[in-house]
């Protein structure tokens, strides 16, 4: 089971998104399980304002570092091994499929989202172990971010599927693209579903899905091609594409 821990100013932001589809429903079954936890709650003043004018001057406000302090050790004080603490920045490392099988292997997971112009040195110094982020721009709050992590994560953890081997055989498995996928009706707009899929013959589906897969990362991605794991027949079948 992966425990997700959130530090939050939305909690109800992750609660709605999370509480729907194949999250909520792993939830609800158990595979997972999700704590959010306001950081307004950690504040001694009576507004719950949790940030303050950056010194040194400048645009924008910073979270200040008790509060945050505060949420991270309520989550921490149960937890009796060492966690890791994501930072949802745009200054982090940039998560991708390879990331999220490896922290789907850890047990708990905190998730520190961050506002304004950002947190307080000091916290983040103390607290976090990873400083994530999901592209090159800028948003409003760390929230989204630690929902499409935690969506993507909880995709590789054991259950949470209802047929894990969905989890292995989809896009950038073996860091190749996904095949093209198909379903009823048969002829739609008058393009039919490829017949090889209609043959019942598995070893030519799992040719063609192999090409295709070939086909549509050396179209769409071929910077993937690097890390992929290709056979000598799939690098044959790449050379005999890119000559057509």
């Amino acid at each position: 089971m992966m425990n997700f821990h959130v530090l939050t100013l939305f909690p109800e932001m992750i609660q709605n998104v999370l509480k729907e589809s194949i999250t909520g429903r792993a939830i609800r079954k158990g595979s997972i399980t999700l704590n959010t936890v306001n950081i307004r709650d950690f504040t001694d003043n009576k507004h719950g304002h949790v940030d303050d004018y950056p010194y040194g001057g400048g645009a924008g406000m910073v979270m200040q570092p008790e509060p945050v302090f505060r949420a991270y050790q309520s989550v921490k004080e149960r937890i009796e091994e060492p966690v890791r603490v994501i930072y949802l920045t745009p200054q982090g490392k940039v998560f991708n499929q390879t990331m999220a099988e490896e922290l789907a292997g850890e047990k708990n997971l905190i998730f520190l989202c961050g506002h304004y112009e950002g947190v307080d040195e000091r916290v983040l110094n103390r607290i976090v172990t990873d400083n994530i982020s999901i592209g090159d721009y800028v948003l409003t709050g760390g929230e989204l971010p630690a929902l499409v992590m935690i969506d993507a994560i909880s995709r590789k953890v054991s259950g949470v599927l209802g047929n894990d081997a969905s989890a292995e055989i989809e896009t950038f498995y073996d860091n190749l693209l996904e095949y093209p996928q198909y379903t009823r009706p048969e002829v739609f707009m008058g393009e039919k579903v490829p017949d090889v899929l209609l043959s019942g013959h598995h070893a030519n589906i799992e040719k063609w899905r192999r090409e295709k897969s070939l086909e549509r990362t050396m179209d769409l991605r071929p910077d993937l091609l690097e890390k992929a794991n290709l056979t000598a027949s799939d690098k044959e079948y790449l050379k005999k594409y890119m000559a057509k």
